[in-house]
């Protein structure tokens, strides 16, 4: 088995989809590749073929090497559903919401699970493409680590270090990095890349060169902006953009503070008659919106409360007083029912919150969380649905007599009295070509004859060739297989 973990020199400088698009060109040199994150921190998570959940990333990146995502693609994932706390999956599956200051403690058990699942990936692939999380300069984290540097000296995995040129100071964000680096940190170090550079690259020729005097390390690349990336679901709730698109049909989504599974809107937001707005804190949700979308959370009933300090709640009353449409998926579902019930404190504190009363259900959270693959039908228009569900807490009441879909002949969400009000658990669901196109059609818009998932599969292969073009792949081939030979 070669390996070849990426690292950042900070945060959102373009990791994953390297990494994505890496793998989806080692592929099409012939060779069996496997990604791997030791440890995510996300609330768009993706439900595995084994039954578990890993960030959406690493499903993403499972997608580009052809094969289907399972949990020890992303051992560790931790879900925060506070400011302060985060649940703590491990290979899949739920083990304790912890406080922040309590992680550090519990760190030390997760590097053996860790370094299972790496080895179990190892032993199918000629080569695994590792990811990184945050940044190796965070040395006042270093000790337990299992993200970067700690996972990469465990494993004897080498290291490219990618810098952003795009948010500024890319020379020093890596000879910084270089600098702060325990020496045997840094030797695991083979070479940096440089991201999403526009322009003349002879205009940074020198910063270049400057970079591998100042560090010792050798350049592999310098990645011009790649303008498809968009096309490609985002993991992180900093990339949703404001306003998508430009037609007729308006779609508008309350941006959550713990807003989850977001890239459900990537399809409507990639539909030419689809204008999309994202809502962000301080914002009025627009009046001329047909469809406001309730999107999932990692933690409804705080979210219910940051909905109506936001004045949301106001906004959507008069949405749906005009005529409007309104679309709660998973937790935005529960958000819709009389009240929501956490007897035992799994999302905070434990209690009662009373729930926007738009349809006439009621929640109940459970430990049990349920983590499945779900072959549905849309009742309204008889098409067939392929999503997940990844949610705790159980919903019912008269509403359900007028479920939004079918599931196994059992009835799947509800709608409202007047049809205009619709709740379901299913994510994922606009992905499928044929619902997307049905449903907006039944809402007054219009669909194209986009194909979601095959554009996502051609933007994968432009990622590879553009990688193909402006990075020295053979080099980093070369050093990945060092790792099997050390």
């Amino acid at each position: 088995m070669g390996a070849l973990m990426v690292q950042g020199a900070g945060s959102n400088v373009g990791k994953s989809m390297l990494v994505a698009g890496l793998a989806r060109a080692f592929v099409r040199r012939g060779l069996a590749v496997r990604p791997f994150k030791p440890q995510n921190m996300s609330n768009n998570a993706a439900v595995t073929a084994d039954g578990g959940e890993i960030g959406r990333a690493q499903a993403l990146q499972a997608l580009a090497c052809g094969v289907e995502p399972v949990v020890d693609m992303n051992p560790v994932l931790l879900k925060p559903e506070t400011e302060t706390g985060a649940q703590v999956v491990v290979q899949g599956q739920r083990v304790a919401t912890v406080a922040a200051r309590d992680y550090a403690g519990l760190k030390p058990r997760l590097l053996a699970p860790v370094l299972e699942s790496f080895q179990r990936l190892g032993d199918q692939a000629d080569l695994v493409l590792v990811e990184g999380a945050g940044s190796p300069a965070e040395v006042n984290l270093r000790a337990g680590d299992i993200a970067n540097m700690g996972f990469a000296r465990a494993a004897g995995c080498p290291v490219l270090l990618l810098g952003d040129i795009d948010r500024g100071g890319v020379i020093a964000q890596l000879v910084g990095t270089r600098a702060v680096l325990d020496p045997a940190d840094a030797a695991l170090i083979h070479g940096f890349a440089i991201n999403k550079f526009r322009g003349d690259p002879a205009l940074f020729e020198d910063g270049y060169r400057l970079i591998e005097a100042r560090t010792g390390w050798r350049g592999f690349g310098l990645v011009p902006w790649f303008a498809e990336a968009g096309r490609l679901p985002a993991e992180d709730a900093l990339d949703l953009r404001g306003t998508q698109g430009a037609g007729a049909f308006h779609i508008a989504c309350p941006v959550l503070s713990r807003i989850a599974n977001f890239d459900d809107l990537d399809p409507l937001a990639q539909e030419p008659g689809v204008r999309l707005s994202m809502v962000r804190a301080g914002e009025a949700i627009p009046g001329d919106a047909d469809l406001v979308v309730l999107p999932g959370t990692k933690s409804t009933r705080g979210d219910l409360a940051y909905l109506r300090a936001q004045g949301w709640d106001i906004d959507i009353t008069a949405h749906l007083r005009r005529g409007g449409r309104l679309l709660g998926l998973c937790g935005g579902y529960q958000m819709l029912g009389r009240r929501i019930v956490d007897r035992d404190g799994l999302e905070g504190p434990a209690g009662v919150t009373e729930g926007l009363g738009l349809l006439d259900i009621e929640t109940e959270m459970v430990p049990e969380k349920r983590l499945t693959r779900v072959n549905a039908r849309h009742v309204d228009t008889g098409c067939e649905i392929r999503g997940y569900e990844i949610h705790i807490g159980r919903s019912d009441g008269p509403d359900r007599a007028r479920p939004f879909a079918e599931v196994a002949g059992r009835p799947e969400g509800a709608i409202s009295r007047d049809g205009r009000v619709m709740g379901s658990y299913l994510h994922g669901l606009f992905a499928d070509d044929g619902f997307r196109a049905a449903f907006l059609g039944r809402l007054g818009g219009q669909a194209s004859a986009l194909g979601y998932g095959a554009r996502v599969e051609e933007t994968l292969d432009a990622l590879a060739a553009h990688l193909e073009r402006h990075m020295d792949l053979d080099g980093l081939l070369a050093v990945a297989k060092s790792a099997d030979e050390s």
